[in-house]
């Protein structure tokens, strides 16, 4: 029996159960969804749907992120385009009723910190309700596959905590998009294209966090994505993201995904760790090793595996630049020693820390403060994980980048927390969970002193370096808007529109953030980044308006 097929600019593109389109068209050979304004191509690159840049037209319906859309059987798809031809004479359907929720507890991401929120919430007996973006819930770290058995027994652990999920009683809803978060709380959302509205009496935000990029000239070209891109392409559609990668930046994700896709058939070029070798933090390793005897067990092993595959894994190396080459990718590493070579390659898979998803969590209004060590804005919480807003939890890496095996532990406290708020249980005894997280975050403190993952903004001599990929603005036009009117961030966001693309500053705005901090002298603060907007996520007007006349229907 042939494979299912969809057709993408003239010509059938083979798919095989469970794939998204992204995952079709990478396993075909096709890096370029789509054209920008400048007529630059453009492919996957975050593979979550954040950064808005694998936009396709299915089926006569434009801007659809090819790395959320299901492949069928059919489908007709073709190349995005910046400025879609629009039908103005065509009425706009008759939007369907909105559904409203009302639960006592509300879980937003299906991620280790939001599951196990969930299944807490419910034993204590609130009813609870868990909406994730994706059709399957697990998460970043979990991973779950489309179809198939799991790969490893960290996917099997994530399939274990999604089967828990759903047998303690807790309403598990996928493909949610929440694109609106107001004081009630009263969250906005669309699923399937049908609005959804959801008043819930507390809410645990689990929203989880997304890669951050190595800003050099050609990291916006096809085949250039986050390493979570890549982990995502094989553990959950069993794509390969190239027949020969290279892995660059720095964290422990580079080293698993390496020798994750080496075990799937792809050649490793090598992984480019920008941290030098880690003998020189016995301490740090120390700490580490005593915290999680297990974690740091897996880590060597990590090690050890890339070393038996033959992967070279460089310390000290820098990415500089790639560029398109014969149908290929040419890569640019400097090494603190060996000095520049050029690799080769399919694909390019970075990834130089993570940037926390906390747009709801800023739009709700809770506070921030400025983590300088890790770049980003952290959640101010209480022992039980509330934040500064009444009724609002925030756990794991949306927070602040704490790890999964934090994560879990934090969603069994906020989940008891909120569901007591609600009327459930009492007081309970935190001591054996918080001393538990206390040991989950040393371990997350020693493992990160052995990687580099402090921010950077690209090279002063790359000016032609893309600083905002949807509106295209380099580093060079940021530094002479900022030039012609010196301020703040918004200062320059008006003069050169950087961060007014369709992700919504979510890449460049925490650089840009740097750069104007960096150039006016000023410290940074929750305000200095762009404040969030609604809509948050893509939305279609149908909906929007269905939510409106549910929302004035309203007593």
């Amino acid at each position: 029996m042939s494979e299912p097929a969809l057709e993408f600019d003239g010509r059938a593109v083979p798919f095989r159960e469970g794939q998204t389109i992204a995952a079709a068209l990478t396993e075909a050979g096709q890096r370029a969804f789509r054209r920008t304004a400048k007529d630059a191509p453009r492919g996957i690159f975050c593979g979550m749907g954040v950064c808005q840049d694998c936009l396709v037209t299915v089926d006569g319906v434009p801007n659809r992120r090819a790395c959320m859309t299901k492949a069928r059987a059919g489908q007709r798809v073709t190349t995005g385009e910046p400025f879609p031809a629009l039908d103005l004479d065509a009425r706009l359907p008759e939007p369907a009723p909105a559904r409203v929720l009302e639960p006592e507890v509300l879980v937003i991401g299906g991620g280790a910190g939001g599951l196990s929120a969930a299944i807490a919430a419910r034993a204590a007996g609130a009813k609870v309700v868990l909406v994730d973006e994706r059709p399957v819930p697990g998460g970043q770290y979990y991973k779950q596959a489309a179809s198939g058995a799991p790969l490893d027994a960290q996917q099997s652990e994530g399939a274990a905590l999604v089967a828990a999920a759903r047998e303690s009683g807790a309403e598990l809803l996928g493909g949610v998009e929440i694109w609106g978060a107001f004081d009630g709380p009263l969250f906005l959302a669309e699923q399937d294209g049908a609005a959804l509205i959801l008043r819930p009496k507390t809410v645990i935000v689990a929203t989880g966090a997304y890669e951050r990029p190595v800003m050099v000239p050609g990291w916006t070209l096809p085949g250039v994505m986050t390493t979570g891109a890549a982990q995502t392409l094989w553990r959950s559609y069993r794509t390969l993201p190239g027949r020969r990668v290279v892995v660059c930046g720095s964290g422990p994700l580079n080293a698993q995904v390496a020798l994750e896709l080496a075990e799937g058939g792809a050649e490793v070029a090598c992984v480019a760790e920008l941290a030098p070798m880690p003998f020189g933090k016995p301490f740090a390793a120390a700490r580490m090793a005593l915290a999680d005897p297990a974690l740091t067990l897996k880590g060597f092993g990590l090690l050890r595996g890339l070393r038996r595959r033959g992967i070279a894994l460089r310390y000290g190396t820098a990415l500089r630049g790639i560029e398109a080459a014969d149908g290929g990718l040419a890569v640019t590493l400097a090494d603190r020693r060996d000095g520049s070579r050029v690799v080769e390659v399919d694909a390019v898979c970075m990834n130089a820390g993570f940037e926390p998803q906390n747009e709801i969590l800023r739009l709700l209004g809770a506070q921030m403060t400025y983590d300088a060590v890790f770049g980003h804005l952290r959640c101010t919480r209480s022992e039980t994980l509330e934040t500064s807003v009444p009724g609002v939890y925030a756990v794991g890496d949306c927070a602040g980048m704490g790890g999964a095996p934090a994560a879990r532990v934090e969603g069994r406290i906020a989940g008891r927390a909120a569901a007591a708020a609600t009327g459930h249980g009492e007081a309970y005894d935190l001591f054996a969970e918080l001393r538990t997280l206390a040991r989950h975050r040393r371990f997350q403190r020693g493992l990160w002193r052995l990687y580099d993952v402090r921010p950077r903004p690209p090279e002063p001599g790359q000016g032609e370096t893309i600083l905002c990929r949807c509106e295209e603005v380099s580093l060079a036009e940021a530094t002479e808007g900022h030039g012609r009117n010196p301020g703040h961030v918004g200062t320059l966001k008006r003069g050169t529109r950087i961060g007014m693309g369709r992700c919504q500053g979510r890449y460049c705005g925490p650089v840009a953030t740097r750069l104007v901090a960096g150039w006016s002298g000023a410290e940074i603060a929750d305000r200095s980044f762009f404040a969030p907007r609604v809509p948050i996520k893509p939305v279609s007007i149908a909906s929007i308006l269905a939510a409106q006349e549910a929302l004035d229907d309203a007593p």
